[in-house]
């Protein structure tokens, strides 16, 4: 009895996570939270996003049984839970941990507000603008935009594999969460895409932070695009919502966004909420 106990639970723990490699030892790891990003080398794994303390322990334990090199960096794409929790799971075992320097003070903020202060691995090393890595046989790019999401969202690119990890700026097929009390802004989200888009290839491989449907966690600048008119409808049927004098009770009660088709289920009143918040305050600014 016991012994089938064992085997069910090995069942579901070994189900509940997926890895898949994209190319040139770039790999995504998908379990609960936000697609966590690694790259294997001779010279050491680096890890992009950590989802929380328990999944992190899968991750490290898998991406050991691929590479026998130690974990040396930890890159965090922003500050929530489902992607800088697990960060005290790489504790005692990474070299650094990167951040967008906002990424780090937003982190700071939300771990005092959770009373969580003690279970935190800190970003030690952050940028303003732009960090430049060369490891091994990749070189790697981290750039930030602006606000999108939030203050602080960073992209990382692989350059030899050509493989971008977006983190939450871009949400597949998934009612995106807006950060408005850590500087999210959807009209610069937008932009920010159309800089991702400028920078890459039109073969660029994407990493999305979340996506609706299992597998698909990666694509193409076409889903990006497809992410950028969800973002712009939203907008725009705000705007035309208030106009008429809709209250934003009542706009939050819209199960549909006109003209979108792909975004679907649950969590449409979180973008609803920000986006009339957004128009509305410009306005009595």
């Amino acid at each position: 009895m016991l012994m089938q106990k064992n085997a069910i639970a090995q069942f579901f723990r070994t189900s509940a996570f997926n890895i898949k490699m994209l190319r040139k030892n770039v790999g995504i790891f998908t379990e609960r939270g936000g697609t966590i990003g690694f790259l294997l080398s001779k010279d050491g794994i680096l890890v992009i996003d950590s989802q929380f303390p328990d999944t992190a322990a899968h991750l490290i334990e898998e991406v050991k049984k691929l590479n026998t090199s130690p974990i040396k960096y930890l890159l965090n794409t922003h500050h929530h839970g489902d992607h800088s929790g697990g960060n005290i799971a790489f504790k005692g075992m990474v070299e650094h941990v990167v951040a967008h320097e906002n990424s780090l003070a937003n982190q700071k903020i939300a771990a005092e507000k959770q009373n969580k202060v003690d279970n935190q691995l800190y970003p030690d090393a952050t940028f303003k603008e732009d960090w430049k890595l060369k490891w091994s046989d990749e070189k790697l790019m981290a750039d930030y935009f602006g606000p999108g999401h939030t203050n602080g969202d960073a992209i990382y690119h692989f350059e030899e594999a050509n493989i971008s990890h977006l983190g939450d700026l871009m949400f597949n097929k998934r009612h995106p969460f807006v950060d408005r009390s850590a500087g999210a802004n959807i009209a610069n989200w937008i932009k920010v895409l159309d800089k991702v888009i400028a920078k890459r290839h039109k073969d660029t491989i994407y990493i999305f932070g979340h996506s609706a449907i299992p597998g698909e966690e990666t694509g193409t600048v076409e889903d990006i695009k497809k992410f950028q008119d969800y973002l712009g409808k939203l907008l725009q049927f705000a705007e035309a919502e208030i106009k008429k004098g809709v209250s934003k009770e009542d706009f939050i009660k819209s199960t549909s966004i006109p003209g979108v088709t792909e975004w679907t289920g649950d969590g449409i009143q979180r973008p609803l909420t920000a986006a009339y918040e957004e128009l509305t305050e410009k306005k009595t600014m």
